[in-house]
């Protein structure tokens, strides 16, 4: 029996989630729909021409959200992460002790300089547009891994956002060489479309010859395999993915389980956010395959928690919601 059921690395970020009009993306010459590393002196003019009053701050970071969700649902979690000895910090890591996961910090311990933000800009059609300034997660590196937490681990769960940081990449490499070795199964999230297709040589290293479990969403899965549908895009994942998910957004998902693939159908919900569905997916979709459930199980958890998140703002869901899930899945 191992102490964790995943152990994650990845950017530790504050998200500030707000709401914008269709016109806000035109008249701030922001890119919509995707995420975009930006510098601190532009995310602050970002946050001068939105209502901040209005705005929600909740913990973020793609890996971060979803060890959270497998915590939530009754897992066990660890992850590494890099925040400043700030408020923002602070907020970051007395966040993730109160869902209950184990980190590689002390606040006391935490570097001089500025915790990561994430402005989420969610526009009417429930969309979300990411404007990501890093701040000194952008230095997480191999020293902050844990050898030993990693070992104690059932799977390994690496962010693709890291990819984007020289030093998060090797941080990645480092964990999948620790995993490998321990034989832990390495889990790979693509995180997003602009990683696949601007670092698509690092992400090429980090898959290396496999990984054992890979998630991805419908774009990211035909960016990486250069191909122009879900069934072509399956085929040469099979070569890269023992396993893998490709989430479909309101079509559901495909989950390929090493020998079948398995479609999984999706809960109509009328969506206001999707920021943070896919974490979610992953969160519960780890903790079910961790807690004896088969794929096809735990993909029908995955998809009900999923559509349960992106009918509200903000990427996680309330105990009391988690508890709700567990519920509607356990009648069935």
């Amino acid at each position: 029996m191992k102490k964790y059921d995943v152990y994650g690395i990845g950017n530790a970020i504050v998200d500030i989630v707000t709401e914008v009009d269709h016109d806000f993306f035109a008249k701030n010459n922001v890119e919509k729909g995707v995420m975009t590393l930006v510098d601190e002196k532009r995310q602050l003019e970002l946050m001068s021409a939105i209502d901040m009053k209005s705005s929600k701050m909740t913990g973020g970071g793609s890996a971060a959200n979803t060890v959270v969700a497998v915590n939530q649902f009754g897992g066990k979690s660890f992850y590494s992460l890099l925040v400043a000895h700030d408020d923002f910090g602070k907020f970051f890591l007395d966040d993730l002790k109160w869902n209950g996961v184990d980190t590689n910090l002390k606040f006391e311990d935490c570097p001089e300089g500025h915790t990561g933000r994430c402005l989420v800009m969610t526009s009417p059609d429930a969309g979300r547009t990411l404007n990501t300034f890093l701040g000194v997660s952008s230095f997480l590196s191999t020293r902050h891994l844990d050898e030993q937490a990693i070992k104690s681990s059932t799977l390994i769960y690496l962010e693709g956002y890291l990819v984007a940081s020289p030093k998060g990449l090797e941080a990645m490499k480092e964990a999948k060489k620790i995993a490998e070795h321990a034989k832990v199964d390495v889990a790979l999230t693509f995180s997003d479309p602009s990683m696949v297709k601007y670092f698509s040589n690092q992400m090429e290293e980090i898959v290396g010859a496999s990984v054992d479990l890979l998630f991805c969403n419908d774009e990211e899965a035909l960016i990486f395999t250069g191909t122009s549908s879900i069934s072509e895009a399956r085929q040469k994942l099979r070569q890269v993915a023992k396993k893998f998910v490709i989430t479909l957004g309101a079509n559901g998902a495909l989950i390929y389980d090493g020998d079948t693939f398995i479609n999984i159908e999706p809960y109509k919900v009328e969506a206001i956010d999707t920021n943070g569905a896919g974490d979610m997916f992953s969160g519960a979709f780890i903790y079910g395959i961790t807690h004896e459930h088969s794929f096809a199980e735990a993909g029908k958890l995955a998809s009900l928690a999923a559509s349960k998140v992106v009918t509200q703002f903000g990427p996680r869901l309330e105990t009391l919601q988690v508890k709700k899930v567990l519920g509607a899945l356990s009648r069935h």
